[in-house]
């Protein structure tokens, strides 16, 4: 892929089948010329109010996703896949996280298959080194606040980072960002799976099966032995691709999830990946970073009933009124215009939690670090 994605890898995918496909039916569709294997697309079906959906393996999560082609694979690969696809057993396929340029969408007709954007996903280029691309991407000024946050942390106790790489070092690491990850959307709602026990068990299987590549990195921040951030990374093919971000919303004033990060990206650099891939929307604390956006898309049709036909059409509609929506002033106004209030609510929050644990989170008084 242009955009390689770790999550199309087999240890992936393999691990979230057994975890949650249950009531879908596989249909991995591959193309092969003698022994080598040209091209893959693998899907699974699933009914949705009744119409049968044919969708990535990984499902949202796969993205960055589309055909999987050998780099020597004749023309007629992409064409043969899209075909595959549309003679499943399925009235339409629905295939989130492809970039523009889609092979799959170029192997058809526009009309068989509509691309709509979805998520703008900053791009950061690491090719000039870690240390030109952060002082190119942050001021003076921000660079001194992460100095004194570091500071800040370092009264409270023994301020440390690790980056979990190797199977011994990620199993306990990803406990602990388990951990943070729930202190973190306690009682708030979080689509990932990441806090569920389904979910949990999925990464620790598909973690162990990715650790033998040498693809997961995690990166922990703890103060006197207690994790406060987690940054999960997959590094694949000399791009690191955000998987998960956490921190433990009692330090949330101190800023540890972005002092992870730019800490788990230099350690990214280091073992020499070029490019990062933040994925998802654009945030604040993504674009800060990012050089850029380039968007994941949707793409929906191939439908081979009319029913299918309708549902793609319902479909697509439905994004696109909800990316319209997006763009309306009392959106705007919520997201914008009201973030300090946001911000400010949350600090409130924060500060009342702390008094209650027996913490405070002002700047004129020293936090017990439990």
């Amino acid at each position: 892929m242009a955009r390689p994605s770790p999550f199309l890898l087999h240890g992936w995918l393999d691990a979230w089948w057994r975890h949650y496909g249950a009531g879908a039916t596989l249909a991995v569709h591959v193309v092969r010329r003698g022994d080598r294997l040209e091209g893959a697309l693998p899907l699974f079906i699933r009914r949705r109010h009744g119409v049968r959906v044919a969708r990535v393996l990984a499902d949202d999560a796969a993205g960055p996703a589309d055909l999987l082609l050998h780099p020597a694979a004749g023309p007629d690969v992409p064409l043969r896949l899209a075909d595959a696809a549309r003679r499943s057993a399925c009235d339409l396929v629905d295939v989130f996280g492809v970039p523009g340029h889609s092979r799959l969408a170029s192997a058809v007709a526009p009309h068989e298959l509509v691309v709509v954007r979805r998520v703008e996903a900053p791009v950061i280029d690491l090719e000039a080194g870690w240390e030109a691309v952060y002082r190119a991407r942050t001021s003076a000024h921000g660079r001194r606040e992460h100095r004194r946050a570091l500071r800040r942390l370092a009264e409270l106790g023994c301020v440390e980072f690790t980056v979990a790489r190797t199977a011994a070092e990620l199993r306990p690491a990803l406990e602990a960002a388990f951990h943070v990850h729930a202190a973190r959307w306690n009682d708030r709602p979080e689509p990932s799976g990441f806090a569920t026990a389904t979910g949990q068990c999925f990464r620790r299987e598909a973690f162990a099966a990715l650790a033998v590549l040498g693809v997961p990195q995690i990166t922990l921040l703890r103060v006197d032995g207690r994790p406060i951030a987690c940054n999960c990374l997959l590094l694949l093919d000399g791009t690191a691709t955000f998987h998960e971000l956490a921190f433990d919303p009692e330090f949330e004033h101190l800023a540890p999830g972005r002092l992870t990060t730019l800490h788990a990206l230099a350690a990214a650099a280091a073992e020499g990946i070029r490019r990062v891939e933040f994925l998802g929307g654009a945030e604040q604390y993504k674009l800060a970073l990012a050089d850029r956006c380039e968007p994941l898309h949707e793409a929906i049709g191939l439908a081979t009933t009319r029913r299918g036909r309708l549902t793609a059409q319902a479909r697509v509609a439905t994004v696109v009124s909800r990316r319209r929506l997006k763009r309306t002033p009392a959106r705007a106004l919520y997201y914008d215009g009201m973030a300090s209030a946001r911000r400010a609510a949350r600090r409130l929050a924060t500060v009342d939690r702390s008094a209650r644990r027996g913490t405070r989170a002002d700047s004129d008084s020293r936090a017990r670090v439990r």
